[in-house]
């Protein structure tokens, strides 16, 4: 019992943390998937939604913050594509990725000109962060919902791309870009439509990610935003349960580092895992190998 009651606090925030990572690499995969494009700066939208709720709560009920911070989240991802991104729709891939880099320097230097560098302390989301004991083992209430929370919305998005017309024009888009568009399918509302639910997810993942680590700084979203990347990559960018599958692995891995006293490897981990899973299977757990056009 004393080793279940020392260890489960790791395996329980390993999991939580595994399903923040996962609503973040989300947003990576489905970009990729119509765009073949990294959207770099998606790690400070997660960071910027953090700090709209530090100031959101100084001026209106925590009700109507979590509903600013959902909105203005999800509108800063679908002004980031239409700026930055579309204009460029037929410019070289490089140009595309040196955009994303910048859009994510930007984003940072706003909230490094805002905050004026210092850490701000996020709200406590009352009912989230309330503390529950189980087996002995005192965490979070938001260590509980978040493996819950994560994979409802999963189960929702999977539902939506699979059986709606949105979703049937997103999987049609990323198969074929081109000859989707000669089918008359509107690309521009399917990418803005990609990017406005990978900010949702962000949005979601930052209030739960926040209320654990309740430091918010212009690159608190850095770390998040690149463990979330490897773990779309080791899933298999593109295929969404693979991102999410590989989010709860890392995060679960990470965690159990830590517990076994291993604290400053466990960052060293997450990239160490890229490297091998890049070298043995480049298109991770469940990517589909790339199917050359003649």
């Amino acid at each position: 019992m004393d080793w279940i009651s020392k260890n489960l606090p790791y395996l329980m925030a390993g999991i939580s943390v595994g399903g923040q990572y996962a609503l973040i690499a989300i947003g990576y995969t489905m970009v990729y998937g119509i765009l073949r494009l990294i959207n770099f700066a998606h790690g400070d939208i997660f960071m910027v939604a953090g700090l709209i709720m530090v100031y959101a709560v100084t001026v209106m009920p925590m009700p109507l913050a979590i509903l600013l911070v959902i909105a203005a989240t999800v509108a800063l991802g679908f002004l980031v594509e239409r700026a930055a991104y579309k204009p460029l729709r037929s410019a070289p891939r490089m140009s595309v990725m040196i955009s994303a880099i910048g859009v994510s320097y930007l984003l940072q230097n706003l909230a490094l000109y805002i905050t004026g560098g210092l850490s701000q302390q996020y709200p406590a989301i009352p009912w989230l962060s309330a503390t529950v004991t189980i087996l002995g083992a005192t965490t979070k209430r938001v260590t509980l919902v978040t493996p819950v929370l994560t994979v409802l919305l999963v189960v929702v998005l999977v539902l939506l791309i699979k059986y709606t017309k949105v979703g049937m024009a997103m999987r049609a888009a990323s198969r074929d870009f081109e000859t989707s568009q000669l089918m008359g399918i509107k690309i521009n509302s399917v990418i803005s439509m990609t990017f406005v639910i990978g900010s949702f997810l962000a949005a979601i993942g930052s209030m739960l990610y926040f209320t654990n680590y309740t430091g918010v700084t212009p690159t608190a979203g850095a770390m998040p935003g690149l463990k979330a990347f490897v773990a779309a990559v080791f899933g298999g960018i593109g295929s969404i349960p693979g991102a999410v599958i590989g989010a709860f692995i890392i995060g679960i891995c990470e965690n159990i580092i830590k517990g076994l006293g291993w604290t400053t490897f466990s960052d060293a981990f997450t990239f160490a895992l890229l490297i091998v899973i890049l070298i043995a299977k480049p298109t991770g757990l469940f990517g589909e190998k790339a199917i050359d056009k003649v």
